[in-house]
């Protein structure tokens, strides 16, 4: 059965390029990114683990530990490793799991048949402190993820997690947020002392309570 958003995230250990993980263990009570890639030595993988080695300090501000996979071994991996340095200008400074034996592909049903019946498609699973999955994101092999969505959806994550709070489209943070409509004005009134603008009875904006 697929997983969906609520799930527990399923737990493994797997060897990856910084030792052994236990998932949960290695998650601890933080927040934590799960991201596939067809296989080593492909174009757009190489550039997003760049990118993702980039952003590392991004995710660490928010708790975040990042952890990447690929169906092939290790040493593959390590190898790998190099070239993304190389050509990317920023070396890998996080897990990247070896699936060779499609083990955790299959936990997450990374494997799609009718895409490809051996290569993980591009998927993201954004887990939270609770082990439970908060986000689940499939691209197309052929389409490279965009890590800069990938922050502003974990930053709405954890603002609504906290907060009676959701956010609107486009939202960046420090941007207005809106008011669930669970919430009565008179609770509105106590829970969000900076005001709120009410522009329709279910639609009310507030600044972000958080900053």
């Amino acid at each position: 059965m697929a997983l969906q958003l609520g799930d527990t995230a399923p737990d493994f250990e797997q060897d990856s390029t910084e030792g052994r993980i236990k998932f949960h263990e290695y998650l601890g009570n933080g927040w934590g990114i799960l991201f596939s890639h067809p296989k080593d030595f492909t174009p757009v993988c190489t550039t997003e683990l760049g990118e993702v080695a980039r952003l590392k300090p991004e995710f660490d501000k928010r708790n975040t530990k990042v952890i990447g996979l690929s169906v092939d071994p290790l040493a593959d991996h390590k190898a790998w490793a190099g070239d993304i340095k190389e050509t990317q200008g920023h070396a890998l400074n996080f897990p990247l799991l070896a699936d060779p034996d499609r083990k955790v592909s299959n936990l997450y049903n990374m494997i799609h048949p009718n895409a490809n019946d051996t290569l993980t498609v591009r998927s993201v699973f954004v887990v939270g402190p609770d082990k439970k999955i908060k986000l689940i994101i499939t691209y197309p092999a052929s389409t490279g993820r965009n890590f800069e969505e990938i922050l502003r959806v974990l930053d709405s994550l954890q603002l609504t997690a906290n907060y009676k709070v959701a956010t609107p489209v486009n939202w960046k943070h420090g941007e207005d947020c809106i008011i669930v409509p669970a919430v009565s004005d008179a609770d509105a009134d106590k829970l969000f002392p900076k005001g709120y603008k009410k522009i329709k009875p279910y639609l009310r904006t507030t600044k972000q309570p958080n900053l």
